[in-house]
């Protein structure tokens, strides 16, 4: 819904000079109700002119006059031609002018510990342009030699909950491409008739038959005989050391 061009002097303006209802007032400018009731207090908007709506033709004596007498009744705003503000839409974000000097030691933090981030969206986290992100990365930039790796979110540059998504999604692009190539390689072997490639065997670090559940009997006897037969050969061989007497 369209609202006033200065919605809180507008309801400045109706609280002092109408009957209509908080809500009435709410709705038309856009405010909070208990903004309109501090307005109404005297606790917000201390000493601001009203701006008349009948004057600058966005409401009517009449719409007025209907609404106060029908308390369920909606302001409806005369349309008009003056242009309307524009939200800002991409690009990166603000960055105060005290915090300007620290965005490319959040760069470079940035870079080393997630670098599965875009250019793209590291520049809308702190605030820059891809030219000087490349230009840390290559190491290129006029003040490289005094840029040190810190965190953003300590920095002030921008919150944990951005940065968590930021890196969700790369994450999620990079899965998706992952996925992407290894479907594209299978197309291109059932093109080629080529055999889909067989997995690889699971190679055990233990060495076989030397676990309790892989020996048998047989194989028991066998090691006992063996370690029986070593043990003999020890002892001739130490009796043949002996010197004679």
């Amino acid at each position: 819904m369209a609202t006033p061009l200065m919605p809180k002097a507008t309801a400045v303006w109706l609280v002092e000079n109408s009957t209509l209802t908080f809500e009435q007032v709410s709705i038309f400018t856009g405010l909070h109700i208990l903004e309109i009731q501090a307005i109404a207090d005297g606790e917000v908007a201390i000493g601001m002119v009203g701006r008349d709506p009948l004057v600058n033709n966005e409401l009517t004596k009449q719409e007025i006059a209907r609404c106060e007498a029908d308390p369920a009744g909606r302001l409806e705003l005369l349309t008009h031609d003056r242009p309307q503000p524009t939200l800002r839409a991409g690009g990166p974000r603000y960055t105060p002018v005290a915090k300007r000097q620290d965005r490319p030691d959040a760069i470079a933090w940035l870079l080393k510990n997630h670098g599965e981030l875009q250019d793209s969206q590291i520049a809308r986290l702190v605030g820059s342009t891809k030219n000087t992100i490349q230009a840390i990365r290559d190491r290129s930039h006029w003040n490289s030699v005094n840029i040190k790796q810190r965190d953003p979110i300590t920095l002030g540059l921008c919150t944990i909950r951005d940065l968590n998504a930021a890196i969700e999604k790369a994450r999620a692009r990079a899965a998706r491409e992952e996925s992407a190539k290894k479907k594209a390689a299978a197309m291109a072997r059932q093109a080629a008739g080529l055999p889909e490639p067989e997995p690889e065997p699971v190679v055990s670090d233990e060495q076989p038959g030397f676990g309790d559940e892989d020996m048998d009997t047989a194989d028991m006897e066998a090691l006992v005989s063996d370690e029986t037969s070593e043990d003999a050969a020890t002892v001739d061989l130490a009796e043949a050391d002996q010197p004679e007497v």
